[in-house]
């Protein structure tokens, strides 16, 4: 239990009636999670408005209400607190409710379109193997230490980001690596955190649903090295044209990574198969499990946020060196036919180019490549059209299918797709409406020595159609088509 005005740290409050001395048991948005004694904040979401719901709040105990817009009935013995910005207000209170966990442990933030996930994971890992207690919050799930919790955003609220780094700090985490989305930003998620470190992979097409233009996109992901503090580092891959725009404001440490250009950290790759590659990263020689110039970067800026981070060049090289690729990131398996099967979460145009360029490098040239893609509803429809093209251009056959088609007809998706690829590509896509038949037609058009890609889902285990969540994982069912 604490009291109101003790939570209140940072929040700029414009407006305020009622005690500041009210106990405070329980903090939320949601109106179903009142209790007696709850803060409850008022936020203005995409789907709904919280303002609505502080009657219910107050009726179900709730004690203090943050809100940007004043109730026209004020009820007694209820605090109310006017704000500028509930999202802010919500990410600096629930910081204070939880003792700022952040500031008891090293937090890092990765952000960027693509390779949040591989880098968030995979530094937890070798920050295991070199013997630190760590934390890990992804898109894929939330560890802490060895313990693992379900997740479903990729940055998630304020609320639940400060309770695991409280427990984090409870149960000696030394170490918490984060991904941090646009959406995470853009929400004042991370507002109230104290970041460590801060790491960019690079900026390509992808949430302009959300974000109104690629410049307003890439300003929310500058906005988060804007905010790091003198203390900090931050990372930025040189050879993204954004990079450097990344790092124009911050005060943190700048520090950068390259494979093409002059950098503070630098990459070559001398070997690129399926076996894995062949790197020599600021002179030394490292061979790494991980496939294709997409994880060269991604390799190299682990080992940069290693470095940056205290450990041992020669240490943090030979655990790069034994660590494996993440649950649906270029994962493979080849089938008792002979047929290499690879599923990938790529689900944006510069994801689907880097699996398809890598897999052609290491092709041999006499091999089929047939890629089983599909496009996410109420997501981009800018990049449908892109998509397809890319798939259509870069394989040998591409069969076009459902994603997540969420609210949206997924036939019109696929359409949408089609449209993208060009007369001379034509001849080499047909459409199937079903996921699960496209991915068996896939099977059935491949032969011994094929290379199958499954994009677009990865770890995913569902497939949402129409609100409602089915039982969905692109490896498990490929595993059961192609007889594995």
């Amino acid at each position: 239990m604490k009291k109101l005005v003790d939570i209140l740290f940072n929040v700029k409050v414009l407006h305020a009636i009622g005690s500041m001395e009210q106990s405070v048991r329980s903090i939320t948005f949601d109106s179903r999670k009142v209790e007696v004694n709850t803060l409850f904040i008022a936020q203005k979401g995409t789907l709904t408005d919280g303002h609505l719901y502080i009657d219910k709040a107050v009726e179900l105990g709730a004690t203090s209400i943050i809100c940007e817009n004043l109730p026209s009935t004020l009820k007694p013995d209820v605090t109310y607190l006017q704000v500028a910005d509930a999202n802010e207000a919500l990410s600096y209170i629930a910081a204070n409710f939880y003792d700022n966990p952040s500031h008891h442990l090293k937090l890092v933030g990765i952000t960027g379109t693509n390779g949040k996930t591989t880098l968030a994971t995979l530094s937890h890992a070798l920050f295991q193997k070199a013997g630190f207690h760590c934390g890990l919050i992804s898109t894929v799930v939330i560890k802490v230490g060895n313990k693992e919790y379900p997740t479903s955003h990729t940055t998630p609220d304020s609320i639940t980001i400060n309770r695991y780094l409280a427990q984090m700090v409870a149960e000696g985490v030394s170490h918490c690596f984060m991904e941090v989305s646009s959406h995470g930003i853009h929400q004042k998620r991370t507002a109230s955190l104290l970041f460590a470190g801060g790491v960019f992979t690079n900026l390509t097409h992808d949430h302009l649903d959300y974000h109104s233009t690629f410049a307003e996109y890439r300003d929310v992901k500058k906005s988060f090295f804007d905010l790091l503090p003198k203390t900090a580092f931050a990372i930025t891959n040189l050879d993204d044209k954004n990079g450097k725009i990344m790092l124009q404001n911050t005060l943190a440490t700048k520090k950068t990574y390259a494979l093409k250009t002059m950098a503070d950290y630098k990459a070559k790759v001398l070997e690129n198969r399926l076996e894995g590659l062949y790197l020599q990263i600021d002179g030394s020689d490292v061979y790494a499990k991980l496939i294709g110039n997409f994880n060269a970067y991604n390799l190299l800026a682990i080992y940069a946020t290693a470095r940056e981070l205290g450990l041992d060049k020669m240490e943090t090289l030979m655990y790069l060196s034994e660590l494996e690729s993440v649950n649906g990131r270029f994962q493979y398996f080849i089938s008792n036919q002979g047929v290499t099967t690879i599923v990938d979460y790529a689900h944006t145009p510069d994801a689907l180019i880097n699996v398809l360029q890598t897999i052609n490098e290491i092709r041999t040239g006499n091999e089929n490549l047939i890629t089983v893609v599909g496009c996410g509803g109420d997501r981009d429809k800018t990049k449908r059209p892109k998509m397809g093209q890319i798939a259509a251009q870069l394989s040998s056959t591409a069969v076009f299918t459902s994603d997540n088609p969420r609210s949206e007809d997924p036939q019109v998706i696929i359409e949408e797709m089609e449209k993208g690829v060009s007369a001379e590509y034509t001849r080499k896509t047909l459409s199937i409406l079903e996921r699960k038949e496209a991915i068996k037609t896939a099977s059935k058009l491949s032969k011994k020595g094929d290379i199958v890609l499954i994009a677009g889902k990865g770890h995913e285990t569902y497939q949402e159609i129409k609100g409602v969540k089915y039982d969905f994982d692109d490896l498990k069912i490929a595993k059961e088509l192609f007889n594995y």
